[in-house]
């Protein structure tokens, strides 16, 4: 996974986990991009998968259940 952060405070952050790389944002955006990257994990962790081995619609549900929504307008196939 990747989190780009487009707000800025003037600092450069970049986080690094287990399946995801965030980059940039305020202090607030990349600790929020950061607890849902580790809830992700998480989430895969208690239905015994790791990131590759769900479907798109199955991540879908997972980052749903942590608070993520597709950005309008950006539906399958679109």
């Amino acid at each position: 996974m990747l989190g780009l952060g487009l707000d800025s405070d003037g600092h450069k952050r970049v986080t690094t986990g287990e399946n995801f790389a965030l980059l940039g944002g305020s202090r607030e955006t990349h600790e929020e991009m950061t607890e849902k990257a580790i809830r992700i994990n998480e989430k895969l962790n208690e239905r015994g998968k790791r990131l590759e081995e769900v479907s798109r619609e199955e991540f879908d549900d997972i980052a749903h259940s942590v608070g993520l929504r597709r950005a309008p307008g950006k539906e399958e196939g679109h």
